[in-house]
């Protein structure tokens, strides 16, 4: 008998065709834990609102992102689990799953159900948060239950304070030659402030909290404070000096998501003189619509368009050697815990 691995990922279409664009926005958006209104309300804005309107868009950005041999997001995330079967042996089953559409996580549990006696899970987010981190361990333990499977399991909700990961990281950002660079942004995935409010028992606002310049007591639930401490160890490793970054969240849906804007960060630098800008995104380990679209292409032309000479997004983690190896190192430390 051996230990299971499950990797989860957010997800991706099974192609960029509109029919299954739609299907994926529809799991992914009709989840309480990405758009947290009542069942009801919910329904109402994602499929009567949001699908109809976005998805022929959506369906066009996945065109630009989607490679020869498909989804980058699907493709890095099934190598990473392939190194990582190697790095770590015989003695253990690595499995990749989505937690919306292709493969399931019912599928990755069914593959490996009858050869393991115990299982360790692995959110891919650095950073926690219950739109990603809580939705797919949700998911999981639930199907989990659902198949019978009652051996031990043991779950990896956040990594931004592994060494490894730090250091994987920081490699990527120091082979883009950083000083080479007018200025470096380092921008997360955004989300509603609501998200982190509520998870705060004392009312904890992100609009006054301290964790831009300092670790808080609350940093183990706060996203936003996460996000800054991965900041504050990466700069650390790369010997980067205050003024030669900043920091900043992405992919918003309206005013009220965690700020400041990249892309108006972005513009505003195009416009006081910086000709040369580096992206980095440490919420993500693997390459996907929102690093290679969203920043890649339509951040560059946004830059390129209010006077930016040149922006450079930093590759992610994908499958990289370095990565494999601390990926491996956060599995075998869970049975030391």
């Amino acid at each position: 008998m051996k230990t299971g691995v499950l990797l989860i990922n957010v997800g991706t279409p099974d192609s960029p065709e509109l029919g299954d664009v739609r299907r994926y926005l529809s799991e992914f958006l009709n989840d309480p834990y990405v758009i947290d209104l009542p069942w009801l309300s919910r329904k109402i804005l994602v499929n009567g609102v949001i699908i109809p309107f976005r998805a022929k868009n959506s369906s066009e950005l996945y065109k630009r992102l989607w490679t020869e041999n498909g989804s980058p997001l699907l493709i890095n995330s099934i190598n990473c689990a392939e190194k990582l079967q190697v790095e770590l042996g015989e003695d253990y089953v690595v499995r990749a799953a989505m937690r919306y559409q292709n493969p399931s996580i019912k599928e990755a549990l069914l593959l490996m159900k009858n050869e393991i006696d115990n299982l360790v899970v692995v959110p891919m987010y650095p950073q926690y948060a219950e739109s990603s981190t809580r939705t797919s361990i949700e998911k999981t333990n639930g199907t989990f239950n659902r198949l019978g499977m009652s051996m031990p399991k043991r779950i990896v909700e956040a990594f931004y304070n592994d060494q490894g990961f730090l250091s994987s990281f920081a490699s990527k950002i120091n082979n883009a030659q950083p000083e080479l660079f007018d200025h470096i942004l380092f921008s997360f995935h955004g989300l509603p402030e609501r998200h982190l409010t509520k998870l705060h028992n004392d009312g904890h606002s992100c609009l006054n909290c301290s964790c831009e310049r300092e670790d808080v007591v609350n940093e183990d639930i706060c996203y936003k404070a996460q996000c800054y401490k991965t900041v504050r160890s990466l700069v650390g490793i790369t010997g980067m000096k205050e003024g030669d970054y900043s920091v900043g969240f992405q992919s918003r849906l309206d005013k009220k998501w965690l700020t400041p804007f990249s892309d108006v960060m972005i513009s505003d630098m195009a416009k006081h003189g910086v000709r040369r800008l580096l992206v980095v995104s440490p919420a993500f380990v693997a390459d996907c619509l929102e690093t290679t679209v969203e920043i890649g292409f339509e951040y560059k032309e946004l830059f390129k368009h209010h006077g930016g000479k040149d922006l450079v997004l930093v590759e992610s983690l994908n499958d990289s050697e370095k990565w494999v190896k601390a990926l491996a190192g956060l599995v075998k430390r869970e049975f030391v815990k």
